[in-house]
């Protein structure tokens, strides 16, 4: 157990930072399945930035490595060609 004021801080500070990145990378992953499931090119071509726009954000936050980001990008860049 915690035993000074800085330690019990940051603590709570951790509690609340994993809360957002588990938001955020939620977030993220319904988007991608979102844009996966869908069969219309044109729906999938409309939701594409802002999928991508959320992507760059995880990553460059740190809730997602940069590779990560890449080949989700690179997988739904793919679907999309092969469309």
């Amino acid at each position: 157990m915690a035993n000074h004021k800085s330690s019990k801080k940051r603590i709570r500070a951790n509690d609340r930072k994993r809360l957002a990145n588990r938001y955020y990378a939620k977030t993220m992953r319904n988007a991608l399945k979102d844009i996966r499931l869908t069969s219309d090119k044109e729906t999938a071509v409309g939701k594409l930035p802002k999928v991508t726009s959320l992507i760059d954000k995880l990553a460059k936050k740190g809730i997602i490595h940069k590779n990560k980001a890449a080949n989700l990008k690179s997988g739904i860049m793919k679907k999309l060609n092969v469309m």
